[in-house]
């Protein structure tokens, strides 16, 4: 081999747009009008957000909103700027044709997702040149979900900009978070070095699962099974975070919403059972977003008991510092966290 091939991240682009699809909506002025208010709506319930989670942060920022299409893109290129330097070594690492394979496995994850996703605080630029501070809405999805419940649209917006502005507070309200969250990241990449190891590591853990009778595919999906120890660590250490913080969005949103919208319950009851949709249970499964849709269970059930348990102040603790946030063992056993934050 001459030298090392970059991700043809165009092609991944080309495979998410096929899946994503589109929406009768979509070029309708139905679009036009959501981005001429979502601006407005977010920033009018920030001041609500901050009352409720004490987390001050600036003015809002950039609210953009796209199609599915254009939601993908916008992940790639993510994508590309978290993986850097690292997608240059594939060809070596994995062999010939990876950086292709690669491709069209990203792809077709985020043109699935695309179909799905309502909302997202972004926290990387699609060039990945740097951070943003910008929260995007998929305005086809939110279109589709509001015909299809009778939502009311300005009660269904203002309750998903609600759960944006929530995660907005977290990583602009607690200044060392974001920072921390991008860290993570780095490190779960930079963890990704060749592992001669690797095959007889996945026959271990096929086998272990055969003999205890567990699925050979856990809610971390197949990443999971070839995981090496440190990913795995490092993997558990973003589940435990995004937990906290998908638990805390979620509850901050109900609890906000139950005041002021009147359809809050029926949306509630709606999106934990679009979480669970058993149409969609293999994919989830197989690409690890099981687990990405239990975060937010989890780390609502966290959050309820740790407010049970020492009050709704109690959760300031983990925002203090980064050695204070719960590990993935304690967002199941909320008491453990307390005792050792006490």
């Amino acid at each position: 081999m001459t030298g090392h091939t970059e991700v043809p991240w165009p092609l991944a682009g080309r495979v998410a747009g096929r899946l994503a699809g589109s929406h009768p909506l979509a070029d309708s002025y139905h679009l036009d009008a959501l981005r001429d208010s979502a601006r407005d709506l977010l920033a009018s319930v920030e001041p609500l957000v901050v009352a409720e989670t004490g987390l001050v942060v600036p003015p809002i920022g950039d609210v953009l909103v796209v199609d599915r299409v254009e939601w993908a893109q916008r992940a790639i290129g993510t994508f590309a700027g978290m993986l850097g330097p690292r997608t240059a070594q594939l060809e070596d690492d994995m062999g010939e044709g990876a950086s292709v394979v690669m491709a069209i496995e990203t792809g077709a994850l985020l043109g699935v997702m695309a179909r799905r996703v309502l909302g997202q605080y972004e926290l990387v630029l699609p060039t990945g040149d740097g951070v943003a501070d910008t929260v995007v809405l998929v305005g086809p999805n939110v279109f589709a979900l509001e015909r299809t419940n009778q939502f009311r649209p300005s009660e269904f917006r203002t309750w998903i900009a609600l759960h944006e502005a929530t995660h907005r507070s977290q990583f602009l309200g607690v200044p060392w978070l974001r920072e921390y969250f991008l860290g993570l990241v780095t490190d779960l990449v930079a963890a990704s070095d060749p592992d001669p190891d690797r095959f007889l590591r996945v026959l271990a853990k096929v086998g272990g699962a055969i003999r205890h009778r567990r699925p050979l595919v856990e809610e971390d999906g197949l990443f999971g099974l070839f995981a090496s120890p440190l990913q795995a660590e490092q993997v558990a250490r973003i589940q435990a975070l995004m937990c906290l913080l998908e638990g805390h969005g979620h509850v901050v949103m109900d609890r906000i919403g139950s005041r002021i919208l009147t359809s809050q319950a029926r949306m509630s009851r709606m999106l934990k059972a679009r979480r669970t949709d058993p149409r969609m249970a293999a994919f989830l499964r197989l690409t690890g977003m099981e687990m990405k849709f239990r975060q937010y269970e989890l780390g609502e059930r966290f959050v309820l008991a740790v407010e049970r348990a020492a009050g709704w102040a109690a959760l300031d603790v983990a925002w203090s510092e980064a050695e204070a946030l719960p590990t993935i063992e304690e967002i199941e056993a909320p008491e453990a966290w307390l005792r050792r934050v006490a």
